[in-house]
């Protein structure tokens, strides 16, 4: 049974329906679940499944980013997670921390990759004038959002839409891309999972 960290930075909604797909015969199971805030409802959320929770406020840590990861690594560490994935984690992490769990750090990002890396992706879709949109789940390394990809979901935009509509529909999509390629990657498999 594989070991699964998280971490959030605010309510957490793909990170529950992460922590929810891990029964039966799924060969994974959620082992913390940790935040850079405090108050971060994922925190609570993930306590009412049973998930151990840690919190390292990155506001004391301000300017000094060494720091901060080195304090959240030391709660990562101590839950032993074979995999970590980031699930609305909303901060930039180091070379040095991305290389300590490389090959074992996932992510999801809200756009189809390599479009729209770093923020405001709905928007910048938009503007675009793109005819779909998605979200990605790829492997992290150094280059922001520049890793392989595991899995895509694709969403269409439709007339009228607005970043908050089309960010409305692809986070559904995110709630079920995510899970299914956690457990792919779990069961080894590495090519992409397309949904649309």
């Amino acid at each position: 049974m594989k070991r699964i960290a998280i971490l959030v930075s605010g309510g957490g909604s793909n990170m529950v329906k992460l922590v929810d797909s891990m029964t039966g015969d799924h060969p994974g199971r959620p082992v913390l679940v940790a935040s850079n805030d405090p108050h971060a409802s994922g925190l609570t959320r993930a306590a009412e499944r049973g998930v151990p929770v840690a919190a390292v406020d990155h506001k004391p840590f301000r300017g000094d980013r060494a720091a901060f990861e080195s304090e959240l690594r030391r709660h990562i560490d101590a839950a032993e997670p074979d995999v970590l994935c980031l699930a609305g984690f909303m901060r930039i992490l180091t070379p040095s921390f991305i290389a300590a769990y490389e090959g074992r750090m996932l992510n999801i990002h809200p756009s189809l990759l390599p479009k729209y890396r770093g923020l405001h992706t709905h928007a910048r879709a938009l503007e675009a004038g793109d005819t779909e949109a998605g979200c990605t789940v790829h492997e992290v390394t150094a280059e922001l959002d520049e890793g392989p990809i595991l899995g895509q979901a694709h969403v269409p935009v439709e007339p009228g839409d607005t970043p908050d509509t089309l960010a409305a529909r692809v986070l559904g999509m995110e709630h079920k891309l995510y899970p299914a390629v956690l457990r792919r990657f779990l069961e080894g498999r590495r090519t992409p999972l397309i949904l649309t």
